[in-house]
């Protein structure tokens, strides 16, 4: 009876101690989702190094880094292993404020500022939507301008700083280190703030969204700017520069001209042999951005591809890291896309499918879809076997012709539907991916935790699984900011109501997209324009230090709070 009792007993605290540590599992769990816009340190302790460089694969779901390691493999292109492969150490939840599969504008927000936002939302406090807000959201503070780790590292800090992409400059990603509005998709509102903020490095595209305006400004601050001029950008030795190629985006790495535009790779070096000139040191932000939009095309070549050209940049880094001895490198996603897979559920015997079987098929595609595309379509239909197999060695059935043939030969504006279309490209990719092991559940993002990879000098790395809220604070810790990002908010994206409380306010919308704030006092009269970093008093123009932005949806100005002295 005793011994019976005893196993009771025993069986029952058992099951008690079960029942505790999953109450404490629970609150663990949802501790992480308790955080606010705080700009807390990270958990553990963080040295600080001089230079930070942040590097995003953009949309790469660990599915490609795994089919990279095999291509490479298999097509002896370096060995066993990728540059990244050591540096691997945890995981990120990545999720926008009101919704965990995240949207390249607010996931990557939340890396630079410290607070998950919504779907379009460009380092800027996201509006409450309290049904399904993930996090806790202050309705007070929508679109409220947020400080970005850029912003600290060049203003706190006085560092110089850098982004290197391979899509047009005001993209989501690039965007998000550099300017502030609710809408993604505002190119020229973005744009200009990330001239004025006096970048000291801008590589990537879109030479069409350069405006006048941009260049006369770049001119007066003695910035270098470089459209489509490959030379140029490689004399470059020393001073401000912005190397831009093509109207928007570049093409793929697979089929990249390379004697026109320069690689991920050559461009990260540059940039971090020019910003390594300041004494201060740097901040840059390298961004393997086409990943993400071959992902969205569900293109299997493109998607190996383009992560081993970021995986040469990422060996770069690390290379100057390790030599430099000051230098911390963080590596991640901003989130998943289309569920890339080794292996498809109408493919039998997958287990025994030997690496020739899975890589040799995709390593004899010399283009992407899109590449084959452009091809195909400066050609007459009759030729398209041959350049077909010339391109991806598949000899296309007689009903394959018939689909390439009557395909709207159009490229979608929206390169996140390419899967969707009818267009060449997507049923070239069903062609090519037909061929190969490789499977897709998706032309979208994805919610799956994406991968952390860091090196840091004494070690100090971000460990296990990580939520893209300590994501910032590790960076902010790296970059030793005292000042952390919500006071910085503070005095630099007040609102003009408040600054100039009690005085005369005027909006001048005659540019509806451009207004200029007009305060007048006594004799003085300050025009404060939008979307940049000068202002007028009494017509003498003056540098702010930081860039203005104007919010319509609630009529206000964010400047820098000590713009109140200039009429005292």
């Amino acid at each position: 009876m005793d011994k019976n009792r005893s196993m009771i007993d025993c069986k029952f605290n058992v099951m008690k101690k079960i029942v505790v540590l999953l109450i404490i599992s629970m609150f663990s769990f949802w501790g992480l989702f308790a955080q606010t816009y705080s700009g807390k340190p990270y958990r553990n302790g963080v040295r600080p190094t001089k230079n930070v460089i942040l590097m995003i694969p953009d949309g790469t779901s660990i599915g490609v880094v795994t089919a990279a390691r095999w291509y490479q493999i298999y097509n002896e292109l370096g060995g066993k292993n990728l540059a990244i492969d050591p540096y691997f150490c945890g995981t990120v939840l990545t999720f926008s404020s009101d919704a965990p599969i995240g949207d390249s504008a607010p996931t990557t927000s939340c890396y630079m500022t410290g607070m998950p936002q919504q779907t379009g939302n460009v380092a800027i406090y996201p509006p409450a939507n309290p049904e399904n807000d993930l996090v806790e959201v202050d309705p007070t503070m929508s679109y409220q301008p947020l400080a970005t780790i850029l912003e600290a590292a060049r203003i706190v800090k006085n560092k110089a700083t850098g982004l290197v992409v391979t899509v047009e400059f005001p993209h989501a990603t690039p965007a998000d280190c550099s300017a502030h509005h609710y809408k993604r998709g505002r190119y020229d509102l973005l744009g200009s703030q990330m001239a004025y903020q006096n970048l000291d490095v801008m590589f990537g595209g879109g030479v069409g969204l350069v405006t006048e305006d941009m260049k006369q400004h770049f001119t007066s601050k003695e910035i270098s700017y470089y459209a489509n001029d490959i030379n140029a950008f490689r004399n470059h030795t020393q001073g401000k520069v912005w190397s831009l190629w093509d109207n928007r985006a570049f093409p793929y790495d697979l089929n990249r001209d390379t004697t026109k535009i320069p690689s991920l790779q050559e461009m990260t070096e540059k940039a971090i042999d020019l910003l390594s000139q300041n004494e201060n040191g740097f901040f840059l932000m390298v961004e393997g951005s086409k990943i993400d939009w071959v992902a969205h095309a569900n293109d299997a070549v493109g998607c190996i591809t383009e992560f081993l050209a970021f995986d040469k940049a990422v060996k770069s880094a690390m290379d100057f890291a390790k030599k430099d001895g000051n230098t911390t490198v963080v590596i991640l996603p901003d989130h998943g896309n289309s569920g890339f897979t080794i292996g498809r559920r109408d493919l039998a015997s997958y287990d025994k499918a030997s690496i020739e079987k899975l890589f040799g098929t995709v390593s004899k595609y010399k283009r992407t879809a899109e590449g084959l595309e452009k091809i195909l379509l400066k050609d007459k239909p009759e030729n398209f076997k041959r350049i077909i197999k010339e391109y991806t060695s598949i000899e296309i059935t007689d009903e394959e012709l018939e689909s390439l043939i009557s395909s709207k030969n159009y490229k979608p504006e929206n390169y996140m539907k390419v899967s969707d279309g009818k267009n060449m490209i997507a049923k070239l990719v069903e062609i090519m991916n037909l061929r190969t092991y490789f499977g897709f559940t998706t032309g979208g993002h994805t919610g799956e935790e994406v991968f952390l990879a860091a090196y840091h000098p004494q070690g100090d790395v971000p460990m296990g699984m990580n939520t893209n809220m300590e994501i910032n604070h590790y960076l902010s810790d790296v970059l030793g900011l005292q000042k952390r990002l919500p006071e910085l908010t503070q005095e630099i994206f007040a609102k003009h109501t408040e600054v100039f409380a009690g005085m005369n306010c005027i909006i001048d919308k005659k540019d509806a997209d451009f207004p200029v704030l007009i305060v007048k006092k006594g004799r003085k009269t300050l025009r404060i324009p939008s979307f940049k970093s000068v202002a007028y008093l009494n017509n003498e123009k003056f540098d702010l230090g930081s860039v203005t932005v104007y919010i319509d949806k609630n009529d206000t100005f964010y400047i820098p709070r000590n713009l109140a002295d200039k009429l005292k």
